[in-house]
């Protein structure tokens, strides 16, 4: 397979602090010998760990790029021992336009791991951060929320792993950043993510679900900048006391953990995100959009736990997510 035809316009290691891009040649209606530049910081002072720190995986959501963007302004080399590698907007195409998929080539970046070097831009992006920037890292931080499409309880997760030695690391790092909820998370759904990526090549790996609804809000935004720190001082980046609070402990164990709609229409929800839920009670309902006279069709919980996710907006279609319900682990 050939080389990547990204590149980075400064040095990946070398001390202090650099700013800069990915640079990606892409050819368009409107620039014909453009290119795709996706921002870029490396602070780094001498030997140690190295943090890669990622935002906008999915372009539609903002704590992650927000939190970035601040560490790529304020940190200084003198503050850390080893490096940090800084991608606030992974996506950049996607973040640009504010959707979950590049509108170049309607891909989820989130689904296109590894990617190859001779495929889409999408392709191509995660292809160069796969093999150039991934080996690279002994931590990998991805910052998610809900996007325009979800709403979460603020929460910090790692994923059940075959290797219980490196899922062991990875809970660790979820415990340090301290959200006000820690998930231990299987995916249904994990071909082509990132965290799929990162953790077949033996990294620690966390992620976060920070509210959504396509915007941010203060508190899951100041939950992110709390994050970061605590989770470069766990790793011995940076020194000082890790900030924390108490963080209820939730579990993902199999797919009734999710509920979808059979049909389309205007959704109720019934509870709240971090109400208690129990086997089979209504969790939502959903009304007819397109007529009257008609009862409501009830969606109700496949297993006991809070309500941990939600649809926005008000409409749904069929097949559409409707909650999340994790188990609280005593």
């Amino acid at each position: 397979m050939s080389s990547s035809p990204v590149s980075p316009t400064i040095p990946l290691d070398v001390d202090g602090v650099h700013h800069g891009f990915l640079k990606l040649p892409h050819s368009r209606d409107d620039s014909a010998w453009g290119s795709v530049m996706v921002p870029i910081t490396v602070i780094a002072n001498g030997a140690g760990p190295t943090a890669l720190l990622t935002g906008a995986n999915h372009g539609d959501e903002y704590e992650g790029p927000i939190a970035l963007q601040e560490l790529a302004l304020t940190l200084k080399p003198e503050d850390i021992t080893g490096r940090v590698i800084i991608l606030p907007e992974m996506n950049l195409p996607a973040f640009a336009a504010g959707l979950r998929c590049s509108p170049i080539d309607g891909a989820n970046m989130n689904r296109s791991f590894p990617g190859r070097p001779d495929g889409t831009v999408t392709q191509k992006l995660c292809h160069f951060i796969a093999t150039r920037l991934v080996p690279q890292a002994d931590i990998v931080l991805d910052f998610h929320s809900g996007g325009r499409t979800l709403d979460f309880l603020p929460f910090a997760a790692a994923h059940i792993l075959e290797d219980k030695t490196q899922e062991t690391a990875c809970m660790a790092a979820m415990q340090a950043f301290n959200a006000p909820y820690s998930v231990r998370m299987l995916e249904i759904d994990n071909v082509g993510m990132f965290d799929t990526e990162v953790e077949s090549q033996g990294k620690v790996f966390v992620t976060t679900e920070l509210g959504g609804a396509g915007s941010s809000t203060p508190r899951t935004v100041a939950i992110a900048r709390k994050g970061i720190r605590n989770l470069l001082i766990h790793t011995g980046i940076m020194t000082g006391e890790m900030s924390l609070a108490a963080t209820r402990q939730l579990d993902m164990p199999d797919e009734s953990c999710f509920l979808f709609s059979d049909q389309a229409g205007l959704i109720e929800y019934l509870i709240e995100l971090g109400d208690p839920v129990a086997t089979g009670q209504p969790v939502a309902r959903i009304w007819p959009a397109d007529r009257t006279g008609v009862a409501p069709a009830e969606c109700c919980a496949l297993r006991a736990g809070i309500l941990t996710a939600r649809h926005v907006p008000g409409l749904v279609k069929m097949g559409d997510f409707i909650s999340l319900i994790a188990a609280k682990v005593t």
